[in-house]
């Protein structure tokens, strides 16, 4: 089912009562934010960005739920694409609690040290464009659960597993009753741009600053070990067929290292490992059996080729300052 409504986004049934909402960050297709209703009671997992916020409220209104039904706000991490519209929502539904990791809890609080980390990252002009003011969260609204956790929701419970690897504030949640789990960023990336008939294509995401290639690996093992069926991804949503998605996302990772490691200390670091990663990304597009031209290619994996590359040298860059402070 596609459903589209007044603030321009989409909703999209994945089953279980479980819905996908268009959260419009960039371009429609690329961020998900994910709504489950269950026994009177709702939830958002990750909520997009402030200008997300409209049609999130109005995909409630759109499938009946009033805004007082929202128990809980799961943010998966803190990265901007995935929370930047948290505070703005949470003043819309008065009964919600915001659950973030507790590295993560602090900053969503006081978000004045994210913004900062954001701009110097995107710069100034592409952060207002993208994010505008973000909006802290009220402290007694926050849950800061434990790794484990299993958080009550419309007579069930959902489970919170820190996946480390992509980010140090990040947490899945598993929902046993549907089989899912729902991955933020720590099972990669899947836009449906590039379904073929061998299903979905995926593969890491290596935003700075936090890459971390043995808790990645981990944390994508662990993912696979809850035994869901399916994976909802921010980027994009629902999934199936997890092991085998699991192992490209091994080999992906790997090759990624490898990458950073040929061309480090490079005097075009930068310029190498993004033609390296493009071309790796295409070999396997090619492989994967997706017709997609060239350019809509180009569309769609070039903000992300350049946000992993910034990731992988932040990494690179913290292994050599180690190594030297470890020298006798």
């Amino acid at each position: 089912m596609t459903t589209e409504f007044a603030a321009a986004a989409r909703i999209d049934a994945c089953g279980h009562d479980i819905y996908a909402i268009d959260t419009h960050y960039v371009r429609a297709g690329l961020d998900a934010s994910h709504l489950l209703l269950a026994d009177g009671e709702a939830a958002f997992v990750d909520t997009g960005v402030n200008s997300s916020v409209a049609g999130l409220l109005s995909a409630l209104q759109t499938l009946n739920v009033a805004p007082q039904a929202v128990r809980w706000v799961f943010l998966t991490h803190i990265n901007l694409d995935h929370a930047g519209g948290a505070g703005r929502l949470m003043a819309a539904l008065p009964n919600a609690t915001a659950v973030i990791h507790p590295r993560g809890a602090p900053h969503m609080a006081a978000p004045e040290k994210l913004i900062a980390g954001a701009r110097a990252v995107y710069g100034e002009p592409l952060f207002t464009k993208l994010y505008g003011d973000i909006e802290p969260i009220d402290a007694a609204r926050i849950h800061v659960p434990e790794d484990g956790e299993r958080i009550p929701f419309g007579g069930r419970a959902l489970e919170v597993l820190f996946t480390e690897g992509h980010a140090r504030h990040h947490y899945c949640l598993h929902d046993a009753q549907s089989q899912a789990v729902f991955t933020g960023d720590s099972f990669g990336i899947s836009y449906r741009v590039f379904d073929t008939k061998a299903g979905a294509f995926a593969f890491p995401t290596t935003t700075p600053v936090h890459f971390d290639p043995v808790a990645a690996h981990a944390s994508i093992d662990k993912i696979v070990a809850t035994g869901a069926r399916f994976a909802l991804l921010t980027h994009y949503s629902r999934v199936d067929r997890l092991p085998q998605i699991a192992a490209q996302l091994h080999e992906d990772i790997n090759r990624f290292v490898a990458i950073t490691e040929q061309w480090a200390g490079d005097e075009q670091c930068e310029q190498r490992m993004s033609e390296a990663l493009t071309e790796h990304l295409n070999r396997r597009l090619d492989a994967h059996g997706v017709t997609v031209a060239p350019n809509l290619r180009d569309t769609w994996l070039a903000m992300d080729v350049w946000l992993n590359v910034q990731g992988l040298m932040h990494w690179q860059s913290l292994r050599r300052r180690g190594s030297k402070r470890n020298k006798p």
